[in-house]
């Protein structure tokens, strides 16, 4: 369990094929601190379990069923990605409940620059529309953000500068693909409602 607010961004140093899955590596600092094999990490959303560390890099293997739901069946050498260390008993709540199970991807269909902030627009999921509602939760690239604006093909967040400086965020441009899961207590009220 996270809580969607990213610890630091890092930089994938070396992507291997490995069977129908990928194997990464990616330089990071803050997040190799009280790290053991097979801790659950959020990357850019995506719930992956440590394969192997040392005090500068990471190293994930990435199923097919990830590929399959994250944009991660592209992921380059140089792509910046977003890291958080699974929640501890002791921790403060500060973003949202945030699984680490990706839904679906979305594109970056507009960014407008605010006097403080950006306006990001993303298009539609599908199979997760009736969960994206205005003021909502959402976690895109594993970032807790509140929608601040849905049509039926978009929906939208404004982005602060904190999160602008300390996420993978400030990366995209139009047309590159996040990852995106629905809140979850969405999704368990929606799934009692249709029961009725």
């Amino acid at each position: 369990m996270f809580t969607g607010l990213v610890e630091e961004t890092g930089t994938v140093k070396e992507v291997e094929e490995a069977g129908e899955g990928k194997r990464i590596t990616v330089e990071v600092n803050d997040v190799t601190q009280d790290v053991s094999r097979g801790d659950s990490i959020s990357v850019s959303g995506a719930c992956l379990t440590v394969e192997e560390f040392d005090e500068e890099s990471l190293s994930f293997f990435l199923a097919e069923e990830t590929l399959d739901r994250t944009w991660f069946s592209s992921i380059e050498e140089e792509d910046e990605l977003n890291f958080e260390r699974s929640l501890t008993p002791e921790d403060r709540m500060g973003g949202h409940y945030v699984q680490g199970h990706v839904d679906a991807t979305s594109e970056v269909t507009g960014i407008e620059e605010l006097e403080e902030g950006w306006n990001f627009t993303f298009s539609m999921p599908e199979n997760i529309s009736q969960f994206i509602v205005e003021k909502g939760f959402v976690a895109l690239e594993g970032i807790s953000l509140t929608i601040t604006e849905v049509t039926e093909n978009s929906f939208s967040v404004t982005i602060i500068p904190e999160t602008w400086d300390k996420t993978s965020l400030s990366e995209k441009t139009v047309g590159d693909e996040v990852n995106v899961e629905a809140d979850v207590m969405a999704k368990y009220a929606g799934k009692m409602v249709s029961r009725k």
